[in-house]
């Protein structure tokens, strides 16, 4: 079953035709890598999917429901949520605090209650350091922070933006691992990332996106396989 679905979407900045008729669909419980270089665009479309930038033209369905028009905190309430790039975390506001903003549409106090204990299980780094100010982790530590207030809205639908970017290796080894379980526990997962060998070995299928333009899509294993792209992106 299709949980979402983008058609045709064009973004602009400016006079640079950033996103170029982008469609691409995301079913239930999968996940979905996008992979490209820097300036690819796939940040752009993470943002227009969101409303976080505006679209010239196109639909963005979730659970067949356009949500193109509606502000960002109206896409969160219909279940889906993204972590950016950069994490973005509140730097002044301690690690909780974090995670309950994360919740912060919701009212049912016992399973926000109920989550943070699911979030502490998953991050119990993120317990130790439940009083710290956000700001003082580490990026490991303030990646799996913005993971976990993303999961406080209860998303059907999480949007991963470069989760690796910036991070040791043995850390985003620990990254990729919760994406998995994330995924398996039951979040549809549509993940951005430039590094594209781990990003296609947990996925189920996977786009290519060159200069605002989807070139490639198919199943993972398949563009692991695939010569154009190992030469292009997987250091072959």
């Amino acid at each position: 079953m299709e949980l979402l679905k983008v058609e045709n979407l064009d973004v602009y900045y400016g006079n640079i035709h950033a996103l170029k008729d982008m469609s691409l669909t995301v079913n239930e419980g999968e996940i979905v890598s996008l992979i490209g270089a820097n300036g690819a665009g796939k940040s752009t479309l993470m943002q227009a999917i969101m409303h976080q930038i505006s679209a010239k033209s196109g639909t963005v369905l979730l659970n067949g429901k356009n949500v193109l028009t509606q502000k960002t905190y109206m896409i969160v309430k219909e279940g889906m949520t993204l972590v950016p790039e950069g994490r973005h975390v509140f730097p002044r506001t301690s690690v909780q605090d974090n995670l309950l903003l994360g919740a912060y549409y919701r009212k049912d106090r016992a399973g926000i209650r109920e989550d943070l204990e699911r979030i502490y299980e998953m991050f119990p780094r993120l317990k130790e350091r439940r009083r710290q100010l956000a700001g003082t982790l580490s990026g490991g530590e303030q990646q799996m922070l913005a993971t976990a207030r993303a999961l406080m809205s209860r998303p059907k639908m999480l949007l991963l933006d470069e989760p690796s970017m910036g991070l040791a290796p043995i850390i985003v080894d620990q990254i990729f691992d919760t994406i998995v379980r994330i995924n398996k526990e039951g979040t549809t997962i549509l993940l951005v990332e430039q590094n594209a060998n781990q990003a296609l070995r947990i996925a189920n299928r996977g786009y290519v996106l060159e200069t605002g333009e989807k070139t490639l899509e198919d199943d993972a294993d398949k563009l692991l396989a695939n010569e154009q792209v190992k030469a292009a992106y997987l250091g072959a």
